[in-house]
């Protein structure tokens, strides 16, 4: 377990550099200077070109990357040009929103992807297959973002169950908070619920062919004991794997959803800090995406072992 541990730590840390550089030269080539967009078209040269000097864009591609990478390893994220504050400071304010959003999503999908799943696997070819399969396939076809104005529509605008948008904050106690972030989780986790139903279904489907489940049978085990015994667990594997890219999809997702409920997080410091040109923040915003990407495998990765140890000789 420890050599394999640490094949994937150094795996986890290389991909992190390569995202780094990655990350840097795409926003390098971008076309634009921040100090021309925070003084405006009508600032004189050279004024621009002391604003420049004060952001320190002027100076050397690598040595600002250096100094990027540098900074973040010390647990300093540099300044944002539009704001004039740390950009650690934003992103952890931001993140506060936008991660529990992200859990609270993947847990609905959890719940619906396994439930619908197994049920439809478990009745295959009934009338229950083909009613949650049929469900499912409506919800990979409508889009989040639809489906968020649908809900705001129903429940905020027509029943005022919920709030149409806006988030309190934590400080204004946990229900309200998790109240307003309810409509965006449910918006989130339809899509991505319909899929991993899908997949689980094929995934246990599968399994439920192998010779060990017709042994399992053939001792007495009824269809739901050899489900819940051996079929769900040697399907995880598969199931893992789309959970894991999902919680990235969720948190990408959050992007589109929170400018639609106006939810104050990293999806809409984001889309506001593009539009101002702060590439300080652009920059560790998508760093810190790409960085939750990366322990998200390395997550799975580790889940696999734990769910089949037997993988782990094959050093995966």
């Amino acid at each position: 377990m420890t050599r394999f541990l640490a094949k994937r730590l150094a795996t986890f840390a290389a991909t992190l550099i390569g995202a780094s550089i990655l990350i840097f030269l795409m926003l390098e080539i971008l076309p634009g200077n921040p100090a021309q967009v925070l003084l405006g078209p009508e600032a004189p040269p050279a004024t621009v070109e002391a604003m420049a000097h004060k952001l320190g864009v002027d100076r050397p591609p690598v040595e600002r990357y250096l100094d990027w990478v540098g900074g973040m390893l010390r647990g300093d994220f540099g300044t944002s040009y539009a704001y004039g504050t740390p950009v650690g400071g934003l992103v952890r304010d931001r993140l506060a929103v936008s991660l529990p959003l992200a859990l609270m999503a993947m847990v609905l999908t959890t719940f619906i992807g396994l439930m619908l799943g197994v049920g439809a696997a478990a009745r295959r070819g009934g009338w229950l297959d083909l009613g949650l399969m049929g469900l499912s396939q409506i919800g990979i076809a409508i889009p989040s973002f639809w489906l968020a104005i649908l809900l705001i529509l129903l429940f905020a605008v027509d029943l005022h169950w919920f709030s149409a948008g806006g988030f309190p904050g934590w400080h204004a106690g946990f229900w309200p908070a998790l109240r307003a972030l309810t409509l965006p989780a449910i918006s989130l986790a339809a899509v991505q619920g319909a899929i991993l139903a899908r997949i689980t279904r094929s995934a246990v489907l599968e399994v439920a062919r192998e010779d060990f489940v017709r042994t399992a049978h053939a001792k007495g085990l009824t269809a739901q004991q050899a489900l819940w015994r051996h079929v769900l667990r040697n399907a995880l594997i598969p199931i893992a794997t789309i959970m894991g890219l999902q919680f990235t999809s969720l948190i990408a997702g959050t992007i589109v959803i929170e400018n639609v409920f106006y939810l104050p997080g990293l999806g809409q410091l984001a889309f506001q800090s593009i539009s101002n040109r702060d590439i300080a923040v652009v920059r560790d915003v998508v760093m810190l995406l790409a960085a939750l990407v990366v322990l998200v495998n390395l997550i799975v990765d580790l889940l696999y072992v734990i769910i089949d140890p037997r993988l782990e000789a094959h050093d995966l």
